[in-house]
């Protein structure tokens, strides 16, 4: 979690193992795109900078975080697929929408997980407001996309 004692994008990368035959699903939600676009590109920079070829990188979209799980499981269950990482934003709303989806997805990217018994990665903001969501996908707070792709390849590692 991010706060004023801890960015983000703040990881030790020692002792990562050799990522370059590893293949990553990237799967990212389409709504709220200014954060979800920024915190792509941490994952795909974190990811090359620790030897992830970038044909190795496969990036698919989604509307929304809903998706991300169906998505994250039609990914998790092709052979030549390593980790999955799921970015997304769902930003705290007027009524308890919020606090559906945000369950929904934490569960189904769990779920994908155990069942395919392979890293699949939650990478969705889940702040009270905007700025709290740029703050944590590139901003002050550092970016979750960072911190998805280094926990993927971490798991990987394992």
């Amino acid at each position: 979690m991010a706060s004023n004692l801890k960015n983000l994008s703040d990881y030790s990368s020692k002792n990562v193992a050799d990522m370059s035959k590893k293949k990553f699903a990237v799967i990212v939600s389409e709504w709220n795109e200014e954060v979800t676009e920024s915190l792509y590109q941490g994952a795909y920079e974190t990811l090359v900078a620790n030897g992830v070829a970038k044909d190795n990188i496969i990036r698919k979209s989604v509307p929304g975080s809903f998706e991300l799980t169906l998505a994250a499981q039609w990914m998790a269950e092709q052979k030549n697929i390593d980790a999955v990482i799921c970015l997304g934003c769902v930003i705290q709303g007027e009524t308890r929408h919020f606090d559906f989806i945000c369950d929904a997805v934490a569960h189904g990217i769990t779920n994908v997980a155990l069942k395919y018994n392979k890293p699949v990665i939650f990478g969705v903001l889940t702040p009270n407001n905007q700025k709290q969501a740029l703050d944590r996908a590139g901003g002050k707070h550092g970016n979750k996309g960072d911190e998805a792709a280094i926990t993927a390849i971490k798991m990987l590692g394992f």
